[in-house]
């Protein structure tokens, strides 16, 4: 029990802490962030910061033990989202596997910890 507990709050701290972090760019539209969603890939410029704004809620949702399991749910589908429609995005464009593979291991950690949670649920005897 303390194992799973321990795994999932530094499993789901870090990814949180990259989704956070990824997020900034998109936030004050700094010229990288453009240059790669918006030049690159052509995301509208309104929806990289509203995608940075779901970002940062559901890292969040994810990491506050008052939210609803229902939500957090919610937050890990839209990470999953977030992670495998920006890989084929770049995909989608023609970049190199060196260019997007590294999202397959994010999505990996994000199916860690989903999995995390769910062993925390079982152990807690919690629902959703």
């Amino acid at each position: 029990m303390k194992r799973i507990n321990l795994a999932y709050w530094i499993i789901t701290a870090l990814f949180s802490a990259f989704m956070i972090f990824s997020s900034m760019g998109g936030f004050t539209l700094q010229e990288e962030a453009v240059a790669v969603l918006h030049t690159k890939l052509g995301y509208p410029l309104y929806f990289i910061q509203f995608l940075s704004v779901c970002k940062v809620l559901g890292a969040i949702a994810i990491l506050l033990p008052m939210v609803p399991a229902r939500v957090k749910e919610w937050a890990y589908f839209g990470f999953f989202l977030d992670l495998f429609v920006g890989m084929y995005s770049f995909i989608a464009v023609g970049d190199p596997a060196s260019q997007w593979a590294g999202m397959v291991i994010f999505i990996g950690i994000l199916l860690v910890a989903y999995w995390l949670h769910h062993k925390r649920l079982a152990t807690h005897n919690e629902k959703f």
